[in-house]
């Protein structure tokens, strides 16, 4: 598979990775109902074999879960097949009560690298990012600096090897980069989601930040295999059955208009929606690789295909008229 460099760090990165969200497990705020360990570590293990040489996760998805799941494929593969790991911290959780709140603290940074670690099984970690600048998101982002600077420190130090951010706007991204190198943007990007093209794509490709998207396939609606049977019969515990505004009407109707017109492209090109909708993404220049989440290993083969895909004026201006107006979400007030 393709790679392209992330952003000015030395790290090569295919055009797909796997995201760790959807994986993470029930018993917590922003699950997506149960998933059994096992097949997740197939999933994980199938699409390194296919390519995919990074895997994006996060502290807070599953609590620690699925940090703990990603350094479990790590001891199972041979040092030679490694992925590429990119975590995140600033979201903390109480053990007792599963609150999950928000920190900037320098000392609270530090804890949480040596945390990823640990869980991870790992000496280093390829890619660190800030998850959210602040929490609840548009709240006060004070303390960015001083997190980035034990960023800066724990980077020298050897403990990560590059810094990245997540959900920054270019306000907080030029704050960012007054402090240290920034590799990479983690933002939300789908056609259903598309104001990052306004000012911060731009922004990113002018100061030669990476742009490593999620959300792509908006927590799966953009799949093609969401209908609304299924979504009524989501688990209740999944957050997208009850608090997201793009699973239900009057929204739902424009989003599922929206995937047959991937349908019908994808058929020229003989591949699924999905593979249409994450190749809309990778059609911009400033993308460095798409982030996507599976849960099964059959569900692999369908996103890889779109690093293949590249559509054309024609396809391009057929699915404008479908896109729907407004911001879809990736999670209200919460962790991508």
């Amino acid at each position: 598979m393709k790679r392209h460099q992330l952003g000015t760090s030395d790290l090569a990165i295919s055009v797909i990775g796997l995201g760790t969200w959807a994986i993470a497990g029930p018993g917590w705020e922003f699950g997506w109902g149960a998933q059994d360990d096992s097949d997740s570590l197939a999933t994980l293990e199938y699409a390194i074999d296919q390519g995919v040489n990074w895997i994006d996760t996060a502290a807070v998805y599953g609590l620690g879960h699925a940090e703990t799941v990603v350094g479990q494929l790590l001891h199972r593969i041979p040092t030679s097949r490694r992925p590429l790991v990119f975590t995140k911290g600033s979201l903390v959780w109480d053990e007792q009560s599963r609150e999950i709140t928000h920190s900037l603290d320098p000392a609270s940074m530090a804890r949480e690298v040596e945390s990823s670690l640990r869980r991870l099984g790992t000496d280093v970690i390829d890619l660190y990012q800030i998850h959210w600048p602040s929490f609840p998101p548009g709240g006060p982002d004070e303390g960015l600096e001083n997190a980035l600077y034990a960023l800066d420190r724990l980077r020298v130090s050897g403990k990560i090897r590059a810094i990245g951010v997540s959900n920054f706007n270019v306000s907080q991204l030029e704050r960012a980069l007054a402090v240290t190198s920034i590799a990479s943007l983690q933002p939300p990007y789908s056609a259903l989601m598309r104001d990052v093209e306004q000012e911060i794509l731009p922004f990113c490709q002018e100061k030669a930040i990476g742009v490593i998207p999620y959300s792509v396939l908006q927590s799966g609606l953009l799949s093609g295999r969401m209908n609304r049977d299924r979504i009524h019969n989501l688990p209740e515990d999944d957050w997208r059955k009850t608090r997201s505004p793009d699973f239900q009407e009057p929204r739902l109707s424009e989003c599922l208009a929206l995937v047959e017109v991937f349908r019908r492209i994808g058929i020229s090109h003989q591949v699924t929606p999905a593979a249409i909708a994450i190749a809309w993404v990778l059609r911009r220049p400033e993308i460095t690789g798409a982030i996507l989440g599976a849960r099964h290993p059959g569900q692999v083969d369908d996103l890889l295909k779109a690093a293949q895909v590249h559509l054309n004026v024609a396809e391009i201006e057929e699915i404008r008229p479908f896109l729907p107006k407004g911001k879809g979400t990736n999670v209200p007030t919460a962790a991508s």
